[in-house]
């Protein structure tokens, strides 16, 4: 196999790509911002000057980028990736986007005689780091056996969920309930704090019950020192949060309680907590302070 082509060097994409390159894998790299790609050409990636130039020397090619739009304008804008591809290569897209556009990406790669992968992950940072994220694939079963290879270096588990589409479908419902609980739970600590609990009491008595999902345990540091550096950006969040309820239109289907979520993280964007972590909603939610 050549070079792999990856594009889109953010928190979680710098990490991966790492992992790939720290495996023995030779890179071309693309990203809007070059100096996130200097630790990987440092170490031998080549760098490419748009993402057409990427396409044109690999048979993979990674995309982790933040919106269905971006997404679009690098693989199919003057510059984009898809007309350059060789027949047969493989997109993988590990982006959160929606459903109904990331089957709409397959239609158009089918086009160009590319092969699509739905791959969106499960984990922020630290999984990205150690590679230990979790795959959720969509698409046709000789592809993913085909590229399993290079998800393994990258997570830990890889779950094929069928066609193109369910890969998307499932990081929403994920994504959907991640927000959820965080701004729940976020409730209930100011809440309790106002009431006059002590916020150690509530950590300790709360995250023993079953009512709270474990992943509130894996936070309360960042809560309790209010740490917000970002794992996981409020802005997107809510961006995913918004692409769910996309979701749930089409589906006709009615999520009072995600529409409800969705504002409060767009309040809190408002508010200027957008470039934090999105466990930052505590904050927003704690107008007392």
């Amino acid at each position: 196999m050549n070079k792999i082509g990856f594009i889109g060097l953010g928190i979680m994409g710098s990490r991966m790509a790492s992992n790939l390159q720290k495996a023995g894998h030779s890179l071309i790299v693309y990203n809007r911002t070059k100096e996130k790609a200097n630790h990987l050409l440092d170490n031998g990636a080549t760098w490419a000057e748009n993402p057409k130039e990427v396409a044109q020397n690999v048979d993979v090619l990674i995309t982790m980028l933040s919106t269905p739009e971006i997404v679009k304008e690098v693989a199919l804008g003057s510059k984009g990736f898809l007309s350059s591809l060789k027949d047969n290569s493989i997109w993988i897209n590990c982006s959160t986007v929606n459903p109904s556009f990331t089957k709409e990406m397959d239609i158009i790669a089918k086009k160009h005689r590319i092969r699509y992968l739905d791959a969106p992950v499960a984990g922020t940072k630290a999984p990205a780091e150690s590679g230990e994220l979790l795959f959720l694939l969509g698409g046709d079963s000789a592809s993913v056996t085909e590229t399993k290879f290079l998800l393994d270096i990258m997570g830990k588990k890889t779950l094929h969920l069928g066609k193109v589409g369910m890969g998307a479908a499932m990081k929403m419902l994920i994504n959907q309930l991640l927000g959820q609980s965080m701004v729940a739970f976020s409730e209930a600590l100011v809440m309790g704090e106002a009431m006059g609990l002590e916020k150690e009491t509530l950590f300790n008595v709360l995250l023993s019950t079953p009512v709270v999902p474990p992943v509130m345990s894996a936070i309360r540091s960042k809560l309790e020192n209010s740490n917000y550096e970002t794992n996981f950006p409020l802005k997107w969040i809510q961006k995913d949060l918004h692409l769910s309820t996309i979701c749930a239109y089409e589906q006709n289907v009615a999520v009072p309680n995600l529409t409800i979520t969705k504002e409060i993280y767009a309040q809190a964007k408002q508010h200027g907590y957008g470039n934090l972590d999105f466990t930052a909603v505590y904050e927003f939610l704690n107008l007392k302070k």
